[in-house]
């Protein structure tokens, strides 16, 4: 690269203009590489089908801190722990065999003994009919077997965020009624559980079982939309890199053509046009 050219693109202005566009391309390929993700995590759910595989502990497959494994949904998991039946809440719009209705949910804090301040998972109890009277929670130790679910996320707008009514069971949203750290995710109970009695029998709760076959099933469009985002994202960054080199293109035309003008200027200080010659007087006589 010519000095000239190296100064040209190394001046304030210009590593401005370099910053400027390695950060924009930057975003747009992260947030490309994000929606694609995005894309490829709802083919995996659409592909996958753990529904019958052997139950393991919950540990083996989620932590508390960790964020959902993509290729773990619908993985029968295995919990220990101590119900929190004043975090109940409810889903509602669920629907169970051609029936309205809603999810009773009940975190569940996983621990071995004390369960004092131990994160929790929400874990669908069952389902019960609109209108019917929620049954009471149930109470004490638990062990649960049941489907592990990514928590939900498609943005339905709440129409009361005072009551314990979700209109799907997003983590965010349901932390807010539960007094400790909750599990990146959610289990479907196998069976219906019911209310603890004080000598420890279980009661019927009115709650039907619920399967993973009763999840609201995504939009088709959902996985296309973040691909389409993906290519919206490249194309972006494709456009930003043009117009940095465009520009700095320009800028070294712009220089180049200062630098040619000042070549082709005379040297010896004579006026333009003037050769700088002396006629002499008597020829300037003679003519006369």
């Amino acid at each position: 690269m010519p000095q000239s050219a190296a100064r040209t693109l190394t001046s304030p202005r210009m590593l401005l203009l370099h910053a400027t566009g390695i950060a924009a391309v930057t975003i747009a390929v992260l947030l490309a590489l994000w929606q694609y993700d995005a894309w490829q995590a709802g083919r995996t759910l659409a592909a996958r089908d753990l529904a019958d595989a052997r139950p393991v502990p919950l540990e083996d497959v989620l932590g508390p801190d960790d964020a959902y494994p993509g290729d773990q949904v619908g993985r029968p998991v295995r919990l220990a722990g101590e119900w929190l039946p004043d975090s109940t809440v409810e889903v509602g719009d669920r629907a169970l065999d051609g029936r309205d209705g809603r999810w009773v949910v009940t975190p569940v804090a996983v621990c071995a003994a004390d369960c004092a301040g131990a994160p929790a998972i929400l874990v669908v109890r069952g389902w019960i009919a609109a209108g019917a009277v929620v049954p009471p929670a149930p109470t004490g130790r638990v062990e649960v077997t049941g489907w592990l679910q990514p928590g939900e996320g498609q943005g339905l707008p709440d129409p009361d965020p005072t009551d314990a009514v979700l209109p799907e069971l997003r983590i965010a949203s349901a932390v807010q009624h539960v007094d400790t750290d909750l599990y990146g995710g959610y289990v479907i109970a196998r069976v219906s559980t019911g209310s603890t009695t004080r000598d420890g029998s279980t009661t019927g709760d009115g709650l039907s079982p619920v399967t993973p076959d009763a999840l609201p099933q995504p939009d088709a469009f959902t996985s296309l939309r973040n691909l389409l985002y993906a290519a919206e994202w490249v194309v972006f960054g494709g456009f930003a890199l043009f117009l940095w080199w465009r520009w700095s293109r320009d800028e070294l035309d712009r220089v180049a053509a200062l630098e040619s003008a000042d070549v082709g200027e005379p040297d010896d200080g004579s006026p333009d046009g003037d050769s700088g010659e002396t006629v002499p007087t008597a020829e300037i006589a003679s003519s006369s």
